[in-house]
Formats: C-alpha cells, sequence, structure tokens
C-alpha cells in the first residue's frame, strides 16, 4: 500500500509542474509580462521556464530519475518564493510562499523515499535480485555436495 501511496503522490507533485509548465508554454506573454513585473529577469525566460517544468515532470512522473528530478524541481521551487514570493506581509504572498514550502516538502520526501517500485528499471531489478539468489543457491548446494559423508 505504501508503494502505490508513493508512486501516486510522486505522479500528483509531477502534474502540477506539468500543467504548469504547459500554461506557460500556452500563454508565453502573459508568462513574460509577470516575469518581467515581478522580478528583473528578462520575460524570455517564459519559454524555457515551461518547457523545463513539462520535461521535469514528465521525469518525476515516470520514476526515471527520480531523485535528481525530485532535487531540481525542489530546487526550483526555491528559486520560486526567493523571486516572486518573498513579500510574506503580503497575505496572497505569504500564502504562495507556503504553499511553495509544502511543495518542497513533498519533492524532498519523493527524493527521500522516491525509488520504489513502479518505476522504470524495477523489472530488471528484480531479475537480478532473483538471478544472485540463484546463483547463492546453487553455490551453497555445491558446497554441501562437497561434504563428505562417512560411511558405515
Amino acid at each position: 500500500m505504501a508503494t502505490i501511496a508513493a508512486i501516486v503522490g510522486r505522479i500528483c507533485i509531477a502534474l502540477l509542474f506539468i500543467l504548469a509548465g504547459l500554461n506557460k508554454v500556452m500563454d508565453p506573454a502573459s508568462t513574460a509580462e509577470y516575469i518581467t513585473a515581478q522580478t528583473t529577469l528578462p520575460g524570455s525566460l517564459a519559454m524555457p521556464t515551461g518547457v523545463f517544468e513539462i520535461v521535469a515532470g514528465l521525469i518525476l512522473a515516470s520514476g526515471f530519475m527520480t531523485r535528481l528530478a525530485a532535487a531540481v524541481l525542489a530546487g526550483f521551487t526555491v528559486l520560486t518564493i526567493l523571486l516572486f514570493h518573498f513579500q510574506v506581509t503580503d497575505p496572497a504572498q505569504a500564502q504562495a510562499a507556503l504553499k511553495n514550502l509544502a511543495i518542497i516538502g513533498g519533492l524532498l520526501m519523493v527524493f527521500a523515499y522516491g525509488q520504489v517500485r513502479g518505476r522504470i528499471g524495477a523489472v530488471s531489478e528484480r531479475d537480478k535480485r532473483m538471478e544472485a539468489e540463484l546463483k547463492a543457491a546453487r553455490a551453497e548446494g555445491r558446497a554441501e555436495g562437497a561434504v563428505q559423508r562417512p560411511t558405515d
């Protein structure tokens, strides 16, 4: 049950980034306007940011390089707090910053426990583990067979 919860949770966090990225890619002009209004960064970062969010979200959802994706997205979310939601005296900005802190917490949980079954490569890892167990069992059998038993 914990494995299913971890996979579903990882996908839910990934969807947040995928959908946000799609919004940025579909309407880069309003995103560029927001970026220039809130920061000193150029508005031309709107499209690359959207593409980054989509790609990183898909990587996180797939389970491939989960820890790397979670760490990079956590760093990205920290930057959004520092660049866009730093005015904590404004209730709306404080709420957005707290929401982002919760997302960071979820991403850190994925980083810590995200390498669970249900990701790409789990089948090959299981096969390798089973093959190692078979080799160990065969070696044990040969060792037992090599022991001479006294004959009466």
